[in-house]
């Protein structure tokens, strides 16, 4: 099997295997160096001296004797050695000097006199020639050489000669150079395609085991998933039941008093919300692996960034007793500003609820043309063998009895995901006892010429008028009490028909919004629906869909129409911010009254 160095690019792969070719198909070409000499010597023994002939075989089998050495040394060597084309130089210079010697056989066997012994020159040219084809092909310079080195003393003396034999004899040689050259460079195109075809085959092989071990690993990882979610999801639910059963017994009994109420209450949120966030964490997991989140890259002050995380975690690390120090650095980055936030603030969230009473610093450092952004804290430290772990779902190293109140185990999967996303490399150092460093690496940018940047239209004063369409009455029910609570005017229908007959009844009045469940009646979709809103409105309406669904066809769809997403269960301050954003960011021009 042929063994040969493997550089990183293939051109310089295909080049030396090529070269190892060479060396290892010239062993014939050896072998009848060594034994072909006599033969001839014996033949021109009577139109040639003896001692000229020992001479010339004693000149064959030392050169024969370096190039076997050679090749040993070339079978030897470390993988730091010469680069081939070096060994293929080598390999051309002895193979040419043996040639020329062959060649003196042409020069000093060309007997005008002895006409047979210029055929049976002819023929032992010829037949070295036609020889090594096959064993030098895979480097047509050293072919060229041996055939040009073999050849050119038998056709100066065909020149020197006088006489239509000789050019007959030059004419044969011409043709049979052109003829070899040809075979060899076709030779040399067959191997070339032949050791690319192995090349792919391989690289197919590699590829397909990768992907095997790749679905292997990804089943074994979505089992774990699966297992740990379904433990995430049922305890928040049965808590919420317990609460909910406790409550509704507190009611039957009739004595239930406002501060039993209000603590029931007060779990009952808390477990929905921990239900909440742990819904949009998979979501966001789902919304990665599908490829969904949009990148938009801009210049980034990072002095400017890591000033704002110190005034948002502040409060959090004073709480918990923890020495904040945040080391700016005046230099700026290119990055998605809200991605690169969200993986800052996991990174400072695990920092701070890792280190109690402990110090955290959040800082910069250059590296070359790129920053480095690290979090280090002086928490209980990570075991190497865990450094993969972090950043899967569901790991919690300290959180054994997945408590939730220590978060889910997710931040640090998304912060991989939005690492991969982004092509920026993360990194982690850590060892027990000794605290841990989490990095995240960017291109460093010139900073951007300044711009006078154009004022953030106001939010609208007046009240804003919402369509809402959802066929669940309950979920209707809720939305229209939730947005008469916040002051907004709402017209609410199970369809389309019955939202468009409500507006006409209310006047008609101009809409700021539209909020639509994606999975309607009839096999309607919230996008759908939207549109036969607008069509009725007669101008564009920013609008929000909800959905509860999670599969990466679904989410692609949602992401296809344009529209602002939110995923139930959906929080209240959570909807009410979309509400706010989407009507100031996305909002149309207003229409006439």
């Amino acid at each position: 099997m042929t063994t040969a160095p493997s550089p990183e690019k293939p051109v310089e792969r295909l080049h030396a295997v090529l070269v190892d070719l060479l060396y290892r198909q010239s062993r014939a070409v050896l072998l009848a160096n060594l034994v072909i000499p006599w033969p001839v010597a014996y033949v021109l023994r009577e139109a040639v001296p003896g001692r000229q002939l020992l001479i010339w075989i004693g000149a064959i089998y030392v050169l024969t004797a370096a190039r076997l050495l050679l090749s040993r040394q070339y079978f030897r060597r470390g993988e730091e050695d010469a680069e081939p084309e070096t060994w293929a130089r080598r390999f051309t210079i002895l193979s040419v000097l043996s040639s020329l010697l062959w060649g003196g056989v042409g020069w000093i066997g060309f007997v005008p006199s002895e006409p047979h012994l210029i055929a049976f020159v002819c023929i032992v040219l010829t037949g070295m020639s036609g020889g090594a084809l096959p064993a030098l092909s895979a480097y047509p310079p050293a072919y060229a050489g041996l055939l040009i080195a073999m050849q050119l003393p038998f056709a100066l003396r065909c020149l020197a000669q006088e006489g239509s034999i000789y050019s007959v004899y030059l004419a044969f040689l011409l043709c049979l150079v052109c003829v070899y050259l040809y075979y060899s460079l076709n030779a040399y195109r067959s191997l070339k395609e032949t050791v690319s075809l192995r090349f792919e085959n391989q690289a197919l092989v590699e590829r397909l085991e990768r992907e095997r071990d790749r679905a292997t690993a990804a089943d074994r990882a979505k089992t774990r998933f699966l297992a740990a979610a379904s433990h995430d999801l049922r305890q928040p639910i049965h808590a919420a039941s317990l609460f909910t059963a406790s409550l509704a017994a507190l009611a039957r009994r009739g004595d239930i008093r406002d501060v039993e109420a209000k603590g029931i209450a007060d779990r009952l949120e808390a477990v929905i919300s921990s239900l909440g966030g742990l819904l949009h964490g998979l979501i966001d997991v789902s919304r990665l692996d599908a490829g969904l989140v949009p990148v938009r890259r801009r210049p980034i002050s990072l002095a400017q960034m890591l000033c704002d995380l110190r005034e948002e975690f502040m409060p959090q690390a004073l709480q918990r007793g923890i020495a904040l120090r945040v080391v700016p650095l005046d230099v700026w980055a290119d990055s998605d500003p809200v991605l690169l936030k969200r993986i800052l603030d996991n990174f400072l969230s695990n920092a701070l609820r890792h280190a109690p009473d402990g110090r955290v610093l959040i800082g910069c450092r250059r590296r070359g043309s790129a920053i480095e952004i690290l979090v280090v804290d002086t928490g209980p430290g990570i075991p190497y063998g865990q450094h993969q772990a972090v950043f899967e779902e569901f790991v919690q190293l300290d959180n054994p009895q997945r408590d939730r109140e220590q978060g889910l185990g997710l931040g640090l999967a998304i912060v991989r995901r939005l690492a991969g996303l982004l092509g920026h490399p993360i990194g982690l150092r850590s060892a027990p006892g000794k605290g841990s460093a989490f990095s995240v690496r960017l291109p460093m940018i010139a900073p951007p010429a300044l711009t006078h940047a154009s004022p953030r239209r106001s939010e609208t004063t007046g009240r804003l008028r919402i369509m809402v369409v959802d066929d669940d009455t309950q979920v209707l029910a809720g939305l229209a009490t939730l947005l008469a609570a916040w002051g907004y005017d709402s017209f609410c229908g199970a369809d389309v028909e019955e939202l468009c007959r409500r507006h006409q009844a209310a006047g008609a009045r101009p809409v700021d919004l539209i909020i639509a469940d994606y999975r309607l009646e009839r096999d309607l979709t919230g996008s759908e629906a939207i549109a036969r809103l607008e069509l009725y409105l007669g101008y564009p309406v920013p609008a929000l869909i909800i959905t509860g669904d999670t599969s990466p066809e679904r989410l692609r769809e949602l992401t296809a129409t344009g529209h602002r997403v939110l995923h139930k269960p959906v929080a209240p301050e959570r909807l009410q911010a979309a509400i706010r954003e989407t009507v100031l960011d996305e909002a149309a021009p207003a229409s006439p009254a």
